[in-house]
């Protein structure tokens, strides 16, 4: 299998790197295709991938063909794929908002993969949900997966729905984690720690949180009922979140990238 990755930006060039260590695939076995020269120069340097910059070169040779560009840039994509595709070729996306329907219709290709993967994909701590089109064999959906999990984990949902909701959850998610640290961390700073000790109070307080969840059962309410007694710091520090009606607020900032994405489809 050769697959060729379009897109050389942040997630593009994770999963080309990732996918290369795979054991299903063999050596040079991936293609890179991306615009910009002065990516591509540096690029060049990498002697287990093959880059390109016409897609003439590359489409023709691929079985598997990740697009990893920004939404908006599809139309002009497709356009430019749709005389190069071959039936049996198989389409993978991690473009936010764009449908299976849509690149079906736009490159002319019925096997369609649509994927969501998140920014700790670039550590191999990634989790990408995906759905595909029916016309995906089961042969081939394992293939895929198994090459979706060389960044971390992954999970296959029903329906393209659930695509759009997981970018609320996990694909935005990381950026909701960052703006609690940030938070937390300038309120480090106002009581008068320095600017390290701040990002050390705040990064190994979540990562040891994030452990003490991930190794047991108990829900994270539990976990807030452990840390906290009557009348105690960390229930003052509680009260002023729910005051403040801080549940709700998070929620609705997930339907907001969930609701953004729908849009981004329709648009």
């Amino acid at each position: 299998m050769k697959v060729l990755v379009i897109g050389a930006g942040n997630m593009g060039l994770t999963y080309a790197e990732a996918m290369s260590k795979s054991k299903i695939l063999k050596k040079r076995n991936i293609m890179i295709l991306d615009n910009s020269e002065e990516t591509r120069t540096r690029l060049d340097k990498l002697s287990h991938i093959d880059v390109f910059h016409r897609p003439e070169d590359c489409v023709p040779k691929a079985d598997l063909i990740f697009l990893a560009v920004k939404p908006y840039h599809s139309t002009d994509l497709f356009t430019r794929l749709k005389p190069l595709v071959f039936e049996g070729q198989i389409v993978i996306s991690i473009m936010a908002g764009v449908t299976i329907q849509t690149m079906q219709d736009e490159i002319g290709l019925p096997k369609v993969v649509r994927a969501m993967p998140n920014l700790p994909a670039q550590i191999g701590k990634g989790l990408t949900s995906y759905t595909a089109s029916q016309e995906v064999s089961r042969i081939e959906l394992l293939t895929i997966e198994d090459l979706l999990c060389t960044t971390g984990k992954t999970i296959k949902v029903r329906n393209e729905k659930y695509i759009d909701a997981s970018t609320g959850i996990s694909g935005s998610g990381p950026a909701y984690v960052f703006y609690f640290m940030q938070s937390m961390m300038e309120a480090a700073l106002q009581m008068g720690f320095s600017a390290d000790d701040s990002k050390d109070l705040v990064s190994q307080t979540f990562t040891g949180a994030v452990e003490l969840f991930n190794q047991s059962d108990l829900s994270p309410n539990s976990w807030m009922e452990r840390v906290a007694s009557k009348g105690g710091t960390t229930r003052a520090a509680l009260d002023s979140m729910e005051d403040n009606n801080v549940n709700e607020l998070i929620k609705e900032a997930a339907f907001a990238a969930f609701h953004r994405a729908v849009e981004l489809g329709e648009e």
